[in-house]
């Protein structure tokens, strides 16, 4: 596969890090991203992302006082390519092996310098024939809310299917089973799916 955006650097049952290969080229967040795996393939949802320093404690300084653009700060100073980098968390949400997918944490985690592939629309919507994923996401420790995580995803694979509205209104029910006895949980889930 030629379409690969970054590689895992650090990996876990329920979910991994990955650094992007380009610079700001980062997976929307609520995406579904994939990893192929000798065994199976691994799907996952980008829940955050951000760029910093290669280097630990060191940040970034302003340079671009004398410049017209963000664009001519890159331009004169080419290093700064070198001394940053890109990174996207990913929440584990699923696996595929033998054709069938399982939206529950795989056996396995997924192995560090895998490649992650975001994923096309058939595959999201061959993914989102089930919501079972949302109650690891319900349930996730993520570093964002998780009303903000599960209402960016749905609107995500909203986009490729073929009836947005019907299917926003089948998951919908699904978190109302979920979510059935907080209200105000729901209602911020459901309030954040316009896109």
């Amino acid at each position: 596969m030629s379409n690969k955006i970054g590689e895992v650097i650090e990996s876990t049952t329920t979910g991994f890090i990955a650094e992007a290969y380009e610079l700001y080229d980062l997976p929307p967040f609520g995406s579904l991203v994939k990893i192929t795996d000798p065994s199976a393939e691994i799907y996952g949802i980008v829940c955050q992302a951000g760029t910093a320093s290669i280097e630990p404690g060191r940040r970034p300084i302003a340079r671009g006082k004398d410049e017209a653009s963000e664009e001519a700060v890159y331009q004169t100073s080419p290093q700064l390519m070198k001394l940053l980098r890109s990174e996207f968390t990913v929440l584990v949400v699923g696996y595929a092996r033998d054709e069938k997918i399982y939206q529950y944490l795989p056996p396995q985690p997924a192995h560090i310098h895998a490649f992650i592939h975001p994923c096309s629309p058939e595959e999201v919507k061959r993914f989102s024939r089930s919501f079972d994923f949302l109650g690891l996401l319900v349930t996730a420790n993520a570093q964002v809310p998780a009303e903000e995580l599960i209402a960016a995803v749905l609107r995500e694979m909203s986009r490729v299917q073929d009836d947005p509205r019907a299917f926003l209104v089948t998951a919908g029910k699904s978190l109302t089973t979920l979510l059935g006895g907080d209200y105000q949980r729901l209602r911020a889930v459901l309030g954040r799916l316009r896109a």
